[in-house]
């Protein structure tokens, strides 16, 4: 059953390494997340899942605990781990964002709880998102999940995706459904509009809302932090 959830973006500049000279642009984005996850650790979960996007169309892909990542494309010698190393499986290399949630749980410390990865492709249905949150959901009796997820890309003229008129209204209602724990709203998130604005949060957010809504128990979200910076937005939230 989903006891608590943490939802934060998964940008690579996230890594104070990563982003060199401009990592102070998102030191607050980072506070944030470093309490959202100091969250999940006071729910004293059995099981922590990572939910992120990955790039592809196929079915959602699992990692198991002790797959690594590594920020080395970036030009920065850090490797991550997803939880500790326990040798009962053999590792996987993790995708951007999950890499970047593995990080965050390095950052905080994150070690004595079983930690396992989801990695969810932009086609997936809402449906079938939701189907994965609740296969997360009961794969144990207290289960936390870390979500990865950006909102559009496309809210400024220097954004990724350019400006599209489209983008602030998508992240407004995405960090209304965040911060209300609104799992309907969460799965009514247009799939074709966020692949238009280059949201890599939606699906991960369905399998968010799957999740929370087989647990028959209902969760009080908060926003901790919504902003756009290089015009991609940014959420961090908390349900527990």
């Amino acid at each position: 059953m989903l006891v608590a959830a943490a939802v934060c973006p998964c940008p690579p500049l996230l890594v104070p390494e990563v982003a060199a000279g401009a990592a102070p642009e998102l030191d607050a984005a980072r506070a944030a997340c470093t309490d959202a996850v100091g969250a999940l650790a006071a729910a004293r979960p059995d099981l922590l899942v990572v939910v992120g996007p990955v790039t592809g169309d196929g079915e959602p892909e699992r990692y198991p605990q002790g797959s690594t990542g590594s920020f080395r494309g970036f030009g920065v010698g850090l490797d991550v781990r997803l939880g500790a190393d326990r040798g009962t499986a053999a590792g996987r290399t993790l995708p951007g964002a999950l890499a970047v949630g593995a990080w965050l749980l390095e950052r905080t410390g994150w070690t004595d709880v079983p930690v396992e990865g989801i990695g969810v492709g932009e086609s997936l249905t809402a449906e079938r998102c939701a189907e994965q949150g609740r296969d997360a959901a009961a794969g144990a009796e207290r289960v936390a999940l870390l979500v990865m997820g950006d909102g559009s890309a496309c809210r400024t003229l220097k954004a990724p995706g350019y400006l599209d008129e489209r983008a602030a209204p998508f992240d407004a209602e995405a960090a209304r459904a965040l911060g209300a724990a609104d799992t309907a709203a969460l799965r009514a998130l247009d799939s074709g509009l966020a692949r238009d604005l280059k949201v890599s949060g939606r699906a991960p957010w369905q399998v968010l809302a799957g999740a929370a809504e087989a647990g028959g128990t209902a969760l009080r979200g908060t926003l901790l932090y919504e902003d756009a910076p290089y015009g991609v937005g940014y959420l961090v939230a908390t349900w527990s």
